[in-house]
């Protein structure tokens, strides 16, 4: 981030997402979607290469973006990528979009796993949490955005680990707009209840890609048009949770 001020811009609106992969994934999408609205977009993931083209794109649309590189489950990391953007501009949108999705039968499953699966998960969207949380709270409001998931609500084999993790992440979402929402902190969780049309999913389950038809599957676009609402929504109705999924998706 300090490019922005070798650039000499000013303080600017900040949002910062975490769980960015694939060109073709949600939190791709999501830092396309802020950086369309004006946003400064800080993209934060394992993968620096993958970073770097997110970026790239962002900016040839006109757009202003960086990459942070990091592990979720180091707070070190996220205390330190907070630390820079603070350096350089208000963060009005923080969202956490990481996930270990872990499958296995649970007699297959490792402890190892099952932690893996939590670390990234809960651990994780906990340490984003409190890492985000002081510059929104310094700024007076912002966002602070969580993906869920079908798993979320409901458990089933073989996703034991993932299902667990992400009822955790969902349960610390309420206790945080419960505790931060009152401080002007919109804290809100969507569970994308059903499968993202993108790089994971038609790499790993092509057939399942070409079953579900056309709209079958969640067009990552207009899941983060639903995060870009849910920002902007009027403080005298804010929701704490939505769900999203295909016209054709049982529930």
């Amino acid at each position: 981030m300090t490019e922005a001020v070798e650039q000499g811009q000013e303080r600017t609106r900040l949002a910062w997402i975490a769980g960015v992969g694939a060109s073709a994934g949600l939190g791709a999408a999501l830092a396309r979607r802020f950086a369309r609205e004006g946003f400064s977009v800080a993209v934060t993931g394992r993968s620096r290469e993958r970073l770097d083209v997110i970026v790239e794109e962002i900016r040839r649309a006109g757009g202003h973006a960086v990459a942070l590189p990091g592990d979720v489950t180091r707070e070190a990391d996220l205390t330190e990528i907070a630390r820079q953007l603070a350096d350089t501009g208000t963060l009005e949108v923080a969202i956490f979009n990481a996930a270990g999705a872990t499958r296995a039968p649970t007699l297959e499953l490792s402890a190892e796993q099952f932690e893996a699966a939590w670390r990234v998960t809960t651990l994780g969207g906990f340490l984003f949490a409190r890492a985000a949380l002081q510059p929104l709270l310094a700024a007076g409001r912002g966002s602070l955005l969580f993906t869920g998931a079908t798993a979320s609500l409901r458990g089933r084999p073989p996703f034991a680990a993932f299902a667990s993790a992400k009822a955790g992440l969902r349960s610390l979402t309420q206790s945080l707009a419960r505790e931060f929402g009152p401080k002007n902190i919109h804290v809100a969780h969507v569970v994308v209840d059903g499968g993202i049309d993108g790089e994971r999913l038609r790499t790993s389950s092509p057939q399942r890609v070409a079953e579900r038809g056309e709209d079958g599957l969640l067009n990552p676009a207009d899941i983060a048009d639903a995060y870009w609402y849910l920002h902007r929504q009027a403080r005298s109705a804010w929701s704490q949770e939505i769900d999203l999924r295909p016209f054709n998706e049982s529930f």
